[in-house]
């Protein structure tokens, strides 16, 4: 159904859509195929709202409870509103959507044929943030982030045709570093929503505790276990890295974005001395570019 028309969001969507500015990486650059920057952006808009309705971050019985049919008293319970969430998510295979980002979400799914699942799996991520605030272990956090990073990744590249086994793994890499630099940019942010995406394992081997990360700034040990995930993230992009050579055009610039915007991040982080604390660090334009053009290049 490509002629399908894209609704006008309104504006709680346009609100979400915003927040693209904002993003370690570049969503939806200009230099695009116009249909392609329509489709990541609805994407994009799909994976943000998600992401604020687990992190609370709507206003309570606001517009977006009002478009999933919830009152004021049930748009206040995050579950109820993933719950309808995804009721009205699956009428985007198989209805008409309430919510305006998912009617411009629809024509997407259709035009690409497009499954359920990595959309499913970003809203499981969600419901798993309001019953799991603390990871035991790093492959505890490589579980979560199947959910809540990597399905991005495949359908940027459902969207792009250009699914294969094996650029689904590089990507799988990619998003998961992406997810861990974002997390260690957020330590603080995190901390005051009550979760810690630090692996318990590890703030045990550092001995940093859950005290030592609501201090106004990192002491030795904080900096020494941000360091040691921070290279963890480093790996897991250079693992990555080849997803960017085995494409080409303008798909090979937008992929070589989202590695850089990883490695900027990483940089700015190391920048402050791994003292996350204090609030997220983040890139220059300039050190982006920089990195933009490191990552064609293929240099780690």
């Amino acid at each position: 159904m490509t002629g399908s028309r894209t609704a006008s969001p309104g504006a709680p969507a346009r609100a979400t859509l915003d927040k693209a500015a904002d993003e370690n990486f570049p969503v939806a650059p200009f230099f695009l195929p116009r249909a392609w920057r329509a489709d990541l952006m609805a994407i994009y808009g799909y994976a943000r709202l998600v992401d604020d309705i687990g992190d609370g971050d709507l206003a309570p019985g606001g517009a977006d409870a009002r478009h999933l049919g919830l009152g004021p008293a049930a748009g206040e319970d995050r579950l109820a509103l993933l719950d309808a969430f995804e009721a009205d998510l699956r009428r985007v295979f198989d209805g008409s959507p309430r919510h305006p980002l998912l009617r411009r979400l629809q024509p997407t799914v259709r035009r690409h044929r497009l499954t359920a699942e990595p959309f499913l799996g970003l809203i499981a991520a969600n419901r798993q943030d309001q019953l799991v605030s603390r990871y035991a272990t790093y492959d505890d956090l490589l579980a979560y982030c199947e959910l809540s990073a990597n399905p991005v990744g495949r359908l940027v590249l459902g969207i792009t045709g250009t699914v294969t086994p094996e650029r689904v793994r590089r990507s799988d890499a990619v998003c998961t570093a992406l997810q861990i630099v974002e997390h260690l940019q957020d330590v603080s942010e995190d901390l005051g929503r009550d979760r810690i995406y630090l692996p318990a394992e590890d703030m045990k081997r550092f001995g940093v505790r859950e005290s030592d990360l609501a201090a106004a700034g990192a002491g030795a040990s904080v900096r020494a276990l941000v360091a040691y995930e921070a290279e963890r993230a480093r790996n897991l992009l250079n693992e990555g890295m080849p997803l960017v050579g085995s494409v080409h055009g303008r798909l090979r610039l937008l992929l070589a974005g989202f590695v850089a915007g990883g490695r900027a991040a990483l940089r700015a982080v190391e920048g402050v001395g791994y003292d996350v604390l204090p609030g997220p660090p983040g890139p220059t334009k300039l050190r982006l570019l920089r990195e933009v053009g490191a990552t064609l290049r293929g240099k780690g």
